[in-house]
């Protein structure tokens, strides 16, 4: 069964349930916790219907008098790099995650790889 429940632990769940609430009240209990989850399930789906509304409702949408358009992307040219390409980047970079570190370190302050050896 689910959750690791076996039906003995369910057996005695009933019994201890019967023991401490009578065979009067247990009846109403259960049309009560079955009511509650049913009104539960059904608020979760409204909410979940409502939100898939949202999320696919293509173009502009509506809130609170406001139209709000969806965002245009333009593609720009890059900028051009102050140095020339040919030229190094001053400082070391590690070869795992590309933080610039100090020159004379010998770990990488980010992730704490080790930094290669440079030979001059």
């Amino acid at each position: 069964m689910g959750f690791g429940i076996q039906p003995i632990h369910i057996l005695i769940i009933i019994v201890v349930a019967l023991l401490i609430f009578g065979p009067k009240r247990l009846p109403e209990m259960g049309r009560n916790i079955g009511k509650a989850m049913s009104e539960f399930r059904k608020g979760a789906k409204e909410m979940t219907d409502g939100f898939r509304e949202e999320v696919n409702q293509p173009g502009a949408t509506q809130t609170a008098g406001q139209t709000i358009q969806p965002p245009t992307f333009s593609i720009q040219n890059p900028p051009t790099p102050s140095q020339p390409p040919s030229a190094a980047p001053a400082g070391r970079f590690c070869i795992q995650c590309g933080a610039p570190n100090r020159p004379e370190a010998h770990f990488c302050s980010n992730c704490g790889t080790k930094l290669p050896v440079l030979t001059a």
